[in-house]
């Protein structure tokens, strides 16, 4: 694609990275056969193809993003399938993130959209007030109907049934190996996913001692910074990964790590691209040294070589997050421990198309998730397994609402399967409220 910046705009860093970005498209299509929201809307403009056209004119142009833009902006799911399946390998993610930057710079939204981002971005990467909001929406729950704004519909529909107490194995600390010691690891402990699941971190600690991992819960690491890095807040999204990265490197400089550990992976596509976010910054050294040790909990596991166990009389759809396998590149991993644990592993029809959870985009965009959510759950459901099995717990809150199949983490499967207890979710009753407080 050509573009026509002026030497002034490719002064920025910013601009100078999306025009090489836009200068490899080759206008071909082929992202439109997998982006999710082009098969469900049919509108060019909601293909990566689209997008790209438009933000090209919007950052050329310096241009007050339009109404338009914005809306065709807001659809992406950041899915990144199209980087998967683009032969020119066009960088889609840093181009819409960049796009994302300067429409939030910008633009000025209705008030309402103000409002709905300003309360996602206080709340969502702050466990303890996620947890209260959940406590919120479970009493105005009866009530939903009632709402004007669909997306209020959504947030209260997010809240689980039962909010699990909090753990504290979340809290910073080392926990020793059970075997011989092989790694050093610091454990990404995240934000959502402690208050909507603990067993995942629970259980991701388990084998990893069980097979000879030290791990380390690094103080002051939090937040990975997606959720805001995703609406284009920059400064709170670079705020909350650069504390991740003092507190990692800290260990590293201390003890030494062998790897970051991550079982949200939403949050190891953004932790592995802190070298690009920081470039320009003071932390670029330190941001880079941590991305090159970011690793999702599937690709530990790999490398720690779990030990083959005997067939499990059960069928375990896997369901691919688009983080893992598009934004990390990591698709046979989790599949290959699920079958070396003995477990029968399937895989929906078209697992390369999103769910349509997408951080917060299901709350901010969620007629069109809804549409996705019931085409994925359609083709999970024709495999007639026992569990469903994903690595992001986004998908698994996405999915879990929607059908009775019960939804377990790759990494709870694999606990289990290697001596740990066997997975809450798949329990006949369900976890009551517990003596422990659910608030910190």
């Amino acid at each position: 694609m050509q573009t026509s910046f002026t030497s002034a705009q490719l002064d920025d860093p910013a601009i100078q990275r999306s025009n090489e970005i836009l200068r490899s498209c080759v206008h071909c299509g082929f992202c439109t056969a997998t982006c999710p929201t082009y098969q469900v809307l049919g509108d060019e403009l909601d293909s990566p193809r689209g997008r790209i056209y438009q933000i090209k004119d919007m950052l050329e142009n310096e241009r007050v993003p339009d109404e338009r833009t914005v809306l065709h902006i807001d659809r992406c799911l950041s899915c990144l399938a199209c980087m998967t399946t683009c032969p020119s390998g066009v960088h889609y993610m840093h181009l819409v993130d960049h796009a994302r930057a300067y429409i939030e710079e910008r633009y000025k939204r209705p008030f309402s959209d103000r409002a709905l981002r300003w309360i996602l971005a206080r709340i969502l990467p702050y466990p303890t007030r996620f947890r209260l909001a959940l406590l919120g929406a479970k009493i105005g729950r009866p009530f939903a109907r009632l709402m004007p704004d669909a997306r209020l519909r959504a947030m209260i529909a997010m809240a689980p049934k039962t909010i699990p107490p909090v753990s504290r194995n979340d809290d910073p600390q080392s926990f020793a190996p059970t075997a011989p010691r092989r790694m050093r690891v610091a454990l990404m402990t995240g934000c959502a996913q402690k208050a909507l699941n603990t067993d995942i971190n629970d259980a991701t600690i388990r084998i990893l001692r069980r097979f000879g991992c030290e791990v380390v819960v690094a103080r002051g690491a939090g937040c990975c910074g997606a959720l805001t890095h995703h609406m284009g807040k920059t400064g709170e999204s670079h705020d909350a990964a650069a504390r991740n990265i003092r507190a990692w490197v800290a260990e590293m400089d201390g003890d030494g790590l062998d790897a970051i550990v991550i079982n949200t992976s939403g949050c190891g596509t953004t932790v592995k691209d802190y070298g690009h976010m920081f470039r320009n910054d003071p932390l670029a050294a330190d941001a880079a040294r941590v991305s090159a040790i970011a690793m999702d909990v599937s690709e530990v596991l790999i490398r720690l070589e779990l030990p083959e166990s005997g067939p499990k009389d059960m069928v375990v759809a896997y369901h691919a997050a688009c983080s893992l396998q598009h934004g990390q590149q990591i698709k046979t991993h989790p599949k290959t421990l699920l079958k070396r644990a003995g477990f029968t592993v399937v895989e929906p029809a078209d697992s390369h198309l999103c769910c349509g959870s997408a951080g917060t985009y299901n709350l901010m965009q969620p007629e069109i998730s809804a549409k996705l959510k019931a085409r994925k759950l359609r083709t999970l459901n024709a495999k007639s397994p026992d569990i469903i099995a994903a690595g992001n717990i986004g998908c698994m809150m996405q999915l879990g609402s929607g059908t009775d199949v019960p939804i377990v983490h790759t990494v709870e499967l694999l606990d289990w399967a290697t001596g740990g207890p066997r997975p809450p979710a798949l329990t006949a009753q369900p976890r009551g409220e517990a003596a422990v407080p659910i608030l910190r």
